[in-house]
């Protein structure tokens, strides 16, 4: 439930000017903008499942859309149901101008590709069909100039390649980009699982992320039984998923109402991996390439 100092669900991502929301729990138009987002730009929303706490939001952020002069298209990626639920949704929300595109994830794993980065939905183990979701956004080798120069390619040819085009030279020649860059550089991968029992899948999908982002229902001592029956987790077992996939640093969220102060239980989850965080609403960070 939502509380006075504590919103529900939701997570802003920014890329190349495309704004990606995964889940909208109540009255999560309110927080985007006390924190100087805009809807207009959510052109990608992830819905992690159904229960209130994740999806309550979303006539009212629709209507914050429409409100914003929002035009272009909305793409919904969530569970299967997932177009029933937003068209019964949408009774109080009918007029957009805008098109709202549903895409329902088949399977236990599905990738949905967008201009410049993919979003990888993975099954997690929750008392109802839920997801988790990681952002990546990968990054090419580095464009050697001496085979370009080898290979006679006009400059003009150059930036093509670079973005991962195949070009046709003057002369008829098919040159692909893998004859001019170098091995793939490490890109970025932001990974959100919620609501969830520890799963061989968050693992993976975490493993080696620059930001991991954890439910931690639980932090205090003896909930272990409760985080079992309801299909949660503790701060201890999501600080156990971290170590195992080594993520640049974690984030706990997603905390039960009666969790009054989870800042007093990080030290727990620390122990395990040092790099936990107890996040706040309003936590943010800005993540980019590494090396060269």
């Amino acid at each position: 439930m939502p509380l006075p100092n504590r919103w529900l669900t939701s997570l802003l991502m920014r890329f190349n000017g495309v704004s990606i929301l995964v889940d909208c729990g109540e009255g999560t138009q309110i927080p985007l903008r006390k924190y100087g987002y805009s809807p207009n730009p959510i052109d990608v929303m992830c819905i992690t499942h159904f229960h209130a706490d994740h999806i309550s939001g979303l006539p009212g952020m629709l209507l914050a859309m429409k409100n914003a002069e929002k035009e272009t298209p909305l793409t919904i990626i969530g569970p299967k149901g997932l177009t029933n639920i937003v068209r019964s949704l949408r009774v109080i929300a009918p007029a957009l101008p805008f098109d709202v595109n549903c895409m329902e994830i088949e399977g236990s794993e599905e990738t949905f590709s967008f201009p410049g980065f993919r979003l990888e939905a993975f099954k997690v183990n929750h008392n109802v069909l839920c997801y988790g979701y990681s952002m990546v956004v990968d990054r090419i080798g580095r464009f050697d100039v001496e085979r370009a120069k080898a290979l006679g390619l006009d400059i003009k040819f150059w930036n093509p390649l670079q973005k991962g085009n195949e070009i046709v030279t003057e002369d008829g020649r098919k040159i692909t980009p893998d004859m001019v860059l170098g091995p793939p550089r490490k890109g970025l991968r932001v990974t959100y699982a919620t609501d969830s029992r520890p799963t061989a899948s968050i693992e993976e999908h975490a493993r080696g992320a620059d930001l991991f982002i954890c439910e931690g229902m639980y932090g205090e001592p003896g909930m272990e039984q409760d985080a079992v029956e309801k299909k949660h987790m503790t701060f201890a077992e999501a600080a156990e998923i971290a170590v195992r996939a080594c993520p640049d640093e974690m984030w706990l969220t997603h905390y039960s109402p009666s969790f009054v102060h989870p800042e007093r239980f990080v030290d727990e989850a620390r122990r395990i991996f040092p790099a936990s965080v107890a996040a706040k609403d309003g936590r943010s960070i800005d993540l980019n390439f590494k090396g060269d």
